[in-house]
């Protein structure tokens, strides 16, 4: 597995509950512009629209030796999943208000791949508890290298 890009910020402002592996539908001209690493997740989100599942916001950015002028960046891309994985997954977006999340793109066995999480938003305050969490730890680790 060789990753691609990993979406740092969506471990930060979601709690994560629950994640899937699912395949992404692209043409050529998106996975050539994938192994330069010519994309963003930062604004993407996954839906779940007439038992099909969706990736919106990912921007791929357009491969420049593509014929006939590549692909759209910001398109809409199909999430190849088993139709019981989506309905277990739109059944959890709908009920429990929950937003599904890329967390990272990466290559298995020459097939792009995407880690989707399942979480819920942060507010400010668990925020706020996660930096002061990791300050210590950090705090901790350096006093435990310092003291040997």
């Amino acid at each position: 597995m060789s990753s691609i890009i990993k979406n740092r910020q969506a471990r930060f402002n979601y709690e994560i509950l629950d994640t899937y592996e699912a395949g992404i539908a692209l043409t050529g001209s998106e996975v050539k512009s994938l192994r330069g690493g010519n994309v963003q997740l930062s604004d993407a989100y996954g839906i779940v629209k007439d038992g099909e599942a969706f990736l919106v916001g990912v921007h791929i950015s357009p491969y420049t030796f593509a014929r006939a002028g590549g692909h759209e960046p910001d398109r809409t891309r199909r999430l190849l999943l088993h139709k019981k994985e989506i309905e277990r997954i739109g059944a959890r977006l709908g009920k429990e208000r929950l937003t599904m999340v890329p967390l990272s793109l990466y290559f298995k066995n020459g097939k792009v791949k995407v880690e989707l999480g399942i979480g819920k938003g942060k507010t400010r305050y668990d925020k706020r508890e996660t930096i002061k969490k990791r300050d210590q730890k950090r705090e901790i680790d350096r006093a435990i290298r310092d003291r040997r």
